[in-house]
């Protein structure tokens, strides 16, 4: 599966990368070392995480995050 990111807000992503993983908030904060309400709160938008944050998790799951630049008219 692909989606764009620029679409989605960081707690969008979150929450996508989460489920990606068939994991419950509880299952993925502990492989993320976070709590569950830690991963609520980014989920809901009343926390935020850094890029290289996102990117940890990512890998720590097997999810592969890359770019891709549009070519211009």
């Amino acid at each position: 599966m692909k989606i764009i990111l620029n679409k989605y807000e960081t707690k969008d992503i979150t929450k996508i990368l989460r489920e990606w993983t068939e994991l419950t908030q509880q299952e993925f904060a502990e492989t993320v070392n976070r709590s569950k309400d830690s991963i609520k709160k980014i989920e809901v938008g009343q926390r935020n995480i850094y890029l290289h944050t996102l990117i940890e998790w990512a890998n720590i799951h097997g999810i592969k995050i890359t770019m891709e630049k549009e070519k211009r008219p």
